[in-house]
């Protein structure tokens, strides 16, 4: 298996920070654009020297069609640009995007020096279609309150989990990569009492227990997200991130995977759209306003875009 990028596996840092980029002129500017991303890993290390302690990483994904610009003919099985979602009022937004950076460490400060650097190389081949900086709520909570990747895979299932296999050898190593950003309603939900929050999301607040079937409705998130087909639980590698200020703060939601299948399913679930005439009443109190997909190469993969003029 080749080596992935060092962002993915690993449990998240304290901060993150993420870039949504666009383009500019792919045709002509995609070859250095890419090699561009192909020189990151070399970056990091720079900027991880400051402070080793930090652990600075940055994973790097591609949209789908700008990966057609700067691997023609040679892509990844299952790549395809997100599908927005619209479902009596409910909605799911495709935004898209050329380009991700996914950057996560102990220090913010190093994170954002890492994005300038890049940024600054990139210049004005590209533009910012979406940064959000991430941080660690609390105890692992989400800004509702709830410890967030309570069904994130541990150990060796994270590998499994989230990296290509043999199921596309060219591309092993590499992993499908789902973003949205989530606004939510704090107002509201502060309004709703703490056991009807719990039904809400299917856990229990202080300590992350799922409730008793009993207990748990059916439009509970987890109801919605947790997945079994076969007798095997559909899982995803989750990396989501806090966000915001007192004007406007949600949810970064990130999720690794080999098969962009899982991700969307979850989704289809939690908007409505699956025929069962049930959603995740979470949607009432937090709205999608972006939504893209990308593919991660290995890390190997991502080199070789330099070498060879943005064509692995």
């Amino acid at each position: 298996m080749p080596q992935p990028q060092p962002g993915i596996i690993p449990e998240p840092s304290q901060n993150a920070l993420f870039l949504i980029l666009r383009v500019l002129e792919p045709a002509t500017r995609g070859p250095a654009v890419a090699s561009v991303a192909a020189g990151v890993p070399v970056l990091v290390r720079k900027i991880g020297a400051i402070d080793p302690r930090a652990k600075a990483v940055c994973t790097v994904g591609f949209g789908s069609e700008f990966w057609d610009v700067i691997s023609p003919g040679k892509r990844p099985a299952s790549l395809r640009p997100f599908k927005a979602i619209e479902a009596l009022g409910r909605s799911a937004p495709s935004t898209g995007g050329d380009m991700l950076l996914h950057i996560i460490s102990k220090r913010q400060d190093l994170n954002f020096e890492l994005a300038m650097r890049i940024r600054r190389q990139l210049g004005e081949k590209v533009e910012v279609m979406e940064e959000v900086h991430g941080f660690r709520y609390l105890d692992t909570r989400d800004l509702t309150g709830f410890i967030d990747g309570t069904e994130n895979p541990k150990g060796r299932e994270r590998a499994k989990v989230a990296l290509i296999g043999s199921e596309d050898p060219a591309f092993a190593g590499g992993s499908y990569v789902f973003t949205q950003r989530y606004v939510h309603n704090l107002k509201k939900w502060a309004t709703v009492p703490e056991r009807e929050q719990e039904k809400v999301i299917g856990r229990r607040k202080r300590d992350s227990r799922e409730l008793p079937d009993r207990d748990k409705p059916p439009t509970a998130h987890i109801s919605r997200v947790v997945i079994e087909e076969q007798g095997e639980e559909l899982e995803i590698i989750r990396h989501s991130f806090p966000y915001g200020n007192l004007s406007e703060s949600g949810l970064f939601f990130i999720a690794y995977s080999k098969n962009l299948d899982i991700p969307e399913k979850m989704l289809s679930r939690m908007m409505g759209t699956t025929g069962d005439g049930l959603h995740d009443h979470l949607m009432e109190y937090s709205q999608a306003v972006s939504g893209a997909t990308f593919f991660a190469p290995s890390l190997a993969m991502l080199r070789s875009l330099k070498s060879s003029s943005g064509r692995p």
